[in-house]
């Protein structure tokens, strides 16, 4: 039988509902104010198993709150998550036929890139293709406004991306959907799609830009991994969260969203 709820599960569970994806650091930060304020017994290192409690009361609503590492920094993030479908469909509820049919066009434009990015002009002339109805500019800039802000999608400087909530919760449709394209990181085995590619045409394994800072830090002649062949690509640096900050903010208020840093670069190719 399933362990039931405590308030401080409780009050966990009402901020993951609220803000649907918070990084690490947040998290822990958050399990400690829910037990201090709710005076149950708190253990700095049993942050998984208490969100395990939660997960067994979520499993017969399919819903669950699951880890996973972002694409962009490689910082681990804790996100709520629907199980119960694998589909762009579950967004239904929020968006109109058309809006869904620029979503998927969008994440069409991703998985078919290099860096796992697709522009704006790019995404603008996709509303014009629309078999369901199409999107003025105004509108479809709107559309993603929203995609943006409900953490579907991250915008960086007029270049889109699939945000970290985004694969975690639709990993199982980006892999069904586009198995010919989307290949995992040899490295850490999750989606790949922002991420430096190896150039031997026989090998051609994928590696998340992160991976590929922490893989190679400090070697001066870097090497595949899988085959030895001489890795061509710059080698980015692991990227350094400023702590001090994220470690003291431990409260429900914040609504915090994939964090951009500009440390991943776009994959070289000859």
């Amino acid at each position: 039988m399933a362990r039931p709820l405590g308030e401080s599960h409780k009050r966990f569970l009402q901020t993951m509902m609220a803000n649907g994806i918070v990084d690490g650091d947040k998290a822990r930060a958050l399990h400690r104010h829910c037990c201090e304020t709710h005076g149950a017994q708190y253990t700095p290192d049993k942050l998984d198993e208490f969100i395990e409690v939660i997960n067994a009361q979520l499993q017969p609503m399919f819903m669950q709150i699951r880890k996973g590492l972002s694409e962009e920094d490689g910082l681990q993030y804790y996100a709520l998550v629907n199980m119960a479908e694998t589909d762009v469909t579950r967004m239904s509820a929020d968006y109109a036929d058309n809006e869904l049919e620029l979503f998927r066009k969008t994440m069409d434009l991703i998985v078919d890139s290099d860096n796992g990015t697709a522009s704006s002009t790019d995404i603008l002339n996709c509303a014009d293709s629309l078999q369901t109805k199409k999107l003025k500019k105004k509108e479809t800039e709107h559309v993603l406004n929203r995609l943006v802000q409900d953490k579907w999608l991250i915008e960086k400087q007029g270049e889109y991306s699939l945000s970290t909530r985004c694969i975690m919760e639709m990993e199982p449709y980006i892999r069904r959907i586009y198995q010919d394209q989307v290949k995992v990181c040899h490295i850490c085995h999750n989606v790949a799609l922002q991420c430096q590619m190896c150039e031997n045409p026989t090998c051609g394994i994928k590696i998340h830009t992160h991976c590929v800072a922490r893989y190679f830090k400090g070697r001066t002649d870097p090497r595949c991994p899988s085959c030895e062949d001489f890795w061509p690509h710059e080698i980015p640096e692991v990227y350094r969260p400023p702590s001090s900050q994220s470690q003291s903010a431990a409260t429900e208020k914040t609504t915090p969203t994939p964090r951009a840093t500009g440390q991943s670069r776009k994959t070289r190719r000859s």
